[in-house]
């Protein structure tokens, strides 16, 4: 049985794992975690943590860990299928019926017979489809630096005779055994060839094409192709295939009842899924005065605009770490020629969640696209609403604003790579982006103004994860920025260090930053089941456990309340703070953020190391976990910045 992953997701967002461990682990609150003696090894002390907001369980001693599915085929031994069933009926969400998805990418040929072609024209159309421009970048080359009739007068007449359509023209005697059903995603890959053949066949598509810069390889890479003026070339290229060409939304009818084609006289974007089949396309109009300027395939069985990114495919496939969101197709491809591998586009439609969440996929930091006009802004706004409840502690965002008149297509060529890379990384943090977005229309320097830039700011915070630091932190830094507060620190030393040095080890500094930022306790929870108990890491985490919850929104008294509640500790921590400057290293939320994760990050690593070294694990299979865990954890270790 092939169950679709939305099916999946919403199944998982509809399982509450707590309930579902709790029914085979007695359970207890700890935190904002909830905490046991682990299933899967023999443990006295509990190890075993349960996260509700993420949805994940995970041992700190054996390291098993996984969602709701993971939890039950582990424990029972029983395989995903069975496992789905179970989930699928507590939570109420119908699984697929055996076959049903393959069912829906399927349509019936039809028996319709064309006219048919010389024997001759039949053996031509063969050995032009094996000399595709998808094989070949040789026609596509010609075409773009000559005259395509010039160039193709010959191959015309051979190839084709009289009739453009011929290549697609599928014949009787070619076609004797017509199958009795066709697959939407074939279907789809032969229309992408057929565009893709018709463009030497437009000068103006040609043209088109190069006056945007883009080089034939550039052109063969992302299969631009060309939808010819006849309004039924689809039909003649595909007789057998109208239902399947109806099903994709590439057939329409009139009021009159006549058929005609979607995409007429454009050139084509053919867009691809994750796993590289094309599943739609694009078609931008070669005359600016025809409206729309772009028209994309409607959303069907294999295609879900509100689902999928243009380019992302491509972008993971040349292993992209930086992603970017721009607007259209022709930024993707002009950053992608230029060397910027990574930006996407939504397909005609505003940026959502689904986007946002598959970007954080790829990676925990992404910047988004905008123009500085005001319709800019407005979509700035807009799309900061719909990421801020995404916001998880460790994901990022930033703000690209492009000069007036320019988008990332024009602003690359104009500039070049070096120069746009730089304004790129110059981007604002979230954080500043905000800042500058509320100041802009209030006076920051009068009371009043100040108050409608707190009151706008806790709007936004409201829209933050609840449990996430993030909040705190960014109320923490517009308070300092707009002057609420003088900035807690303790009193420092001159003559301390400033530096990650041997002075002052890991332990002690992350107790310094969770004297200063109490909310990242979140990123330092793991460690309470791998520092030694003897450590004052250890002590000082477990008040954090006890009181994390009762924390005041405000970060100040958080401070204040922290230091209270840490008070037999309070020589240990004042020859702390004395050594270390943190306020250097966390001078906006997203550094502190980042911070708190590299140092989380660094002492798992440290910790699990020193386990496996001391080869105190009960099992084979708890070693392969640790082993794994390790691997895991030294993988983000390599994108941290802080010093071995």
């Amino acid at each position: 049985m092939a169950i679709p992953q939305h099916t999946i997701d919403q199944i998982l967002d509809r399982t509450d794992i707590v309930d579902l461990i709790g029914q085979r682990v007695k359970l207890k609150k700890t935190g904002r975690t909830y905490s046991g003696c682990c299933p899967f090894h023999q443990e006295k002390s509990p190890s075993f943590h349960v996260y509700r907001d993420k949805q994940y369980f995970h041992c700190f001693g054996c390291q098993a860990n996984g969602n709701a599915i993971r939890f039950l085929m582990d424990i029972d031994g029983r395989n995903f299928v069975d496992v789905m069933k179970d989930l699928s009926s507590r939570s109420g969400i119908e699984l697929p019926k055996d076959n049903h998805d393959s069912n829906k990418i399927k349509y019936k040929r039809e028996a319709a017979k064309p006219q048919p072609v010389a024997k001759q024209s039949e053996r031509n159309i063969q050995n032009a489809a094996a000399n595709s421009p998808q094989h070949s970048s040789t026609t596509v080359t010609s075409a773009i630096d000559h005259d395509p009739f010039a160039e193709f007068q010959m191959q015309e007449a051979v190839f084709y005779g009289n009739d453009p359509f011929a290549a697609f023209d599928q014949t009787t005697a070619q076609f004797e055994d017509i199958p009795q059903d066709g697959n939407l995603y074939d279907l789809l890959e032969n229309i992408a060839l057929y565009y893709e053949q018709q463009l030497p066949h437009s000068q103006t598509a040609q043209q088109y094409f190069k006056q945007r810069g883009l080089s034939a390889e550039t052109i063969v890479y992302w299969r631009l192709g060309y939808a010819p003026e006849d309004w039924q070339h689809l039909e003649k290229a595909f007789p057998y295939d109208i239902e399947g060409l109806r099903q994709l939304g590439l057939i329409r009818t009139s009021d009159k009842g006549r058929d005609f084609d979607l995409l007429r006289d454009r050139v084509i974007f053919p867009i691809r899924d994750s796993k590289g089949r094309v599943v739609g396309f694009g078609g931008r109009a070669l005359n600016d005065e025809i409206k729309p300027k772009y028209i994309n395939s409607p959303d069907s069985e294999v295609f879900h605009k509100n689902q999928l990114l243009y380019g992302l495919y491509e972008g993971r496939k040349q292993k992209a770490q930086d992603w970017l969101m721009v607007e259209g197709y022709m930024d993707v491809i002009a950053l992608q020629q230029y060397g910027v591998f990574g930006a996407v586009a939504t397909l005609g439609t505003a940026s959502n969640t689904d986007h946002l969440n598959i970007l954080f996929k790829q990676n925990n930091r992404i910047t988004v696209a905008f123009d500085g006009d005001a319709a800019g802004q407005k979509a700035a706004r807009r799309t900061l609403e719909i990421a801020l409840p995404l916001l998880n502690d460790g994901r990022e965002l930033k703000f690209f604003v492009l000069p007036n008149d320019h988008d990332p297509d024009s602003l690359i060529r104009r500039e070049g790579l070096e120069s746009f890379q730089r304004m790129l990384q110059a981007a604002p943090l979230l954080s500043e982006f905000i800042f500058a977005h509320l100041t802009q229309n209030h006076n920051s320097t009068s009371p009043e103004g100040k108050s409608q830039v707190m009151g706008e700011l806790k709007q936004l915070t409201e829209l933050l994860p609840k449990h996430g630091s993030y909040r705190y932190l960014l109320q923490q830094y517009f308070r300092e920025k707009l002057g609420y507060s003088r900035k807690w620190q303790p009193q420092v030393n001159n003559d301390a260090s400033l530096s990650f040095s041997t002075k002052i080890d890991a332990e002690e500094y992350v107790v310094a930053i969770l004297m200063s930022h109490p909310y990242l306790y979140i990123h330092f929870e793991p460690l309470r089941a791998l520092i030694p108990h003897d450590q004052l890491l250890f002590k000082i985490l477990n008040i954090f456990n006890i009181i994390f919850d009762d924390l005041p929104d405000d970060t100040e008294l958080s401070q204040y309340y922290v230091l209270g509640a840490c008070a037999n500790y309070h020589h240990d921590l004042q020859h702390i703070l004395m050594q270390t400057n943190i306020s250097d290293y966390t001078s906006s939320p997203e550094q502190a953020d980042k911070l708190a994760e590299d140092f989380s990050i660094k002492l798992q690593y440290q910790c699990l190391q020193q386990k496996l070294k001391s080869k105190k694990f009960t099992s084979i299979a708890e070693m392969r976990n640790l082993k794994q865990r390790i691997y895991e954890i030294d993988r983000k270790r390599s994108l941290t910045l802080i010093d071995e």
